[in-house]
Order: C-alpha cells, then sequence, then structure tokens
C-alpha cells in the first residue's frame, strides 16, 4: 500500500509543472532581453550579464525552470514535491532577493528600472514581485495535489492488484491446507471389457459347435 502511494499519473503535476518551466524561463531571460522592447534594469543592454542579473534573476529563474520540469516528468511522489519546493524557494527569493539586495552590501544591486513610474512599477512587478508570487502560487497549487492521494490513485491501487490475482494461473490460488482434487480413473475398466467379449465369442462358437 505504502508503494502504490508513492507513485502518481504524470499527468497530476502537467499543467502546474508547464506552468512553472514557461515562469522560471521568463525569470532567467527577461532582464538579457528586456532591453530589446525597453522594459529593464540598468543597465539597459541586452544580453549584459551582471552580478546582480545573475543572483536575483538568472539563478532563480534557472531553479524555477529546473522544478517544474521535475514536476512534470516525475511519477515519483517525493520527487515532485521536492520540485515544487524546489519552484517555491526560488519564487520567495524573487520576491524577497531584491529587498534584501538593496539594503545588503554582500549582495550585488539589481539596479533601477529605466522607465517612468508607471514602467518603472510594471518593471519592478515583472522582474521580481509578481513573478515570484505567481510562482510561489503555482508552487503551491503543485504541492497541494501530490501531498494529497486523490480516489483515482486509490482506485488505481486497488484494480492493479486485482488484475494480478485474475492473471494468476488457477493452480497457483489453492487454498492454504486444502488437498488437492484428484479425478479416479479405473485402471482396469478397458480389460473386463475385454474378457466380456472373449467369453461371449467363446459362448456363440460352443454353441455352433453342438
Amino acid at each position: 500500500m505504502m508503494a502504490g502511494t508513492l507513485r502518481v499519473r504524470r499527468s497530476r503535476g502537467a499543467l502546474s509543472g508547464s506552468a512553472l518551466v514557461l515562469l522560471g524561463i521568463w525569470g532567467a531571460l527577461i532582464p538579457f532581453v528586456g532591453p530589446y522592447f525597453h522594459y529593464a534594469y540598468t543597465p539597459d543592454q541586452a544580453w549584459k550579464v551582471t552580478s546582480g542579473r545573475i543572483w536575483l534573476d538568472l539563478l532563480p529563474g534557472v531553479v524555477t525552470l529546473a522544478g517544474g520540469l521535475v514536476v512534470v516528468l516525475s511519477r515519483f511522489r517525493p520527487a515532485a514535491v521536492f520540485g515544487s519546493w524546489l519552484a517555491a524557494l526560488a519564487g520567495a527569493w524573487f520576491v524577497v532577493g531584491d529587498l534584501i539586495a538593496t539594503h545588503w552590501a554582500g549582495l550585488p544591486a539589481p539596479g533601477t528600472p529605466v522607465g517612468g513610474a508607471a514602467r518603472s512599477a510594471l518593471e519592478q512587478l515583472g522582474f521580481f514581485t509578481a513573478l515570484g508570487v505567481v510562482i510561489v502560487f503555482v508552487a503551491a497549487l503543485a504541492l497541494g495535489r501530490f501531498t494529497v492521494v486523490a480516489v483515482a490513485d486509490a482506485a488505481t491501487r486497488r484494480v492493479a492488484p486485482a488484475d494480478a490475482k485474475a492473471a494468476e494461473p488457477a493452480a497457483t490460488r489453492t487454498r492454504v491446507g486444502a488437498l488437492p482434487r484428484v479425478n479416479l480413473v479405473p485402471a482396469f475398466r478397458g480389460r473386463s471389457r475385454a474378457a466380456e467379449a472373449a467369453d461371449a465369442d467363446t459362448t456363440a462358437a460352443t454353441a455352433r459347435a453342438d
């Protein structure tokens, strides 16, 4: 029973895992491609690699992508739960990493938004805050689906032993302590009939001789 609860259908995490993969790709690449359409933090240069972009954008994006792939591909419940937690932690880092880097000199700063007031707010949301919140939300949905044993999973565990029992040969299902059924066949039935036929022939021959 325990082994059955550890196995899940791959479709269980297909939607949430795919969403995490897409969010991870967005978070990892938007700092490098955003400058093409003036949606960026300084430096406003496409594919410009800085320590701030690596620690605050690329790293959590790659971790989110890896967690989403584990959720999509895994049929082992603990592995899928681990992938969900991994993505949730990466989403939390998207949310708080920018704030920590602003007040802690040990982390590289992400830069400043390049747009006006409205665009700066959208850049803050799209790069860090809203992105991280959505990742944490989707990861929490995946955790909820993988930490609860669904009715379909329980039905699958009941059907599998029944199918295995139906395929088992009848001879192996003999009850413990029961004697095997033996069909008794008379060994000399054919011999007695032949003797009777021989006696009948002898009687007929004697009658003809008389």
